[in-house]
């Protein structure tokens, strides 16, 4: 279900920025692309960059979620092992709570084989964050035009904006995934070890 939730709000997220480009393709040539413009494009923009937003957190919560189901299967696989030694041979899926072991329940073995900036840039959510990121960049840089009457200084100003965008937004995946699966470990049984002797848990790319 929460994947289906983030399928249908992406699906929204897209058809809403489609429905967007649309309207200003069209209101363009009718307003000579001048001051009346902008105020408009600016106003459509933002309703599409709040979903976008809203999406990309959205987005966040349900790789956590997906992660908190992980880790307890994970878990449960690794009493198997304690009682029977051996029968790890015969799990398919991981069993652990570092890297290998949570990405093999994944079945995400390019991840720990290849890691890169590249996986971090072609997860859904970080799809969203790129768009996301590049539309409040032409928001800053229609401003910018608006107030400088420059192109260029639009343009720069649109890309830092962009491009600060991005890094923000993975910055806060990557932190609200560190979080919720520390909070996943700790809601273990009171008394005994997190991990059990396991590697650093695993923080995937967001």
């Amino acid at each position: 279900m929460s994947w289906n939730e983030a399928f249908s709000r992406t699906s929204m997220f897209l058809s809403v920025l489609s429905a967007s480009t649309v309207a200003l393709a069209l209101a363009g040539p009718a307003m000579a692309f001048g001051d009346a413009f902008s105020l408009f494009a600016v106003i459509v923009l933002s309703v599409a960059l709040f979903l976008g937003i809203a999406t990309y957190v959205r987005l966040v919560q349900v790789n956590n979620e997906d992660l908190y189901w992980v880790t307890g299967m994970n878990m449960l696989r690794k009493q198997y092992v304690r009682m029977s030694p051996g029968i790890e041979r015969d799990f398919v899926t991981g069993y652990t709570l570092d890297v290998e072991g949570m990405a093999r329940t994944f079945g995400a073995f390019d991840v720990t084989s290849n890691p890169s900036m590249m996986h971090a840039l072609i997860t859904t959510p970080s799809i969203v964050a790129v768009i996301s990121s590049t539309i409040a960049g032409v928001i800053v840089g229609l401003v910018a035009h608006v107030a400088s009457g420059s192109a260029q200084v639009a343009i720069v100003v649109g890309i830092g904006v962009a491009i600060v965008g991005i890094g923000l937004s993975l910055a806060y995946g990557r932190r609200q995934s560190r979080r919720y699966i520390a909070r996943a470990i700790e809601m273990r049984l009171p008394g005994t070890d997190a991990v059990d002797g396991d590697p650093t848990p695993y923080v995937p790319s967001p």
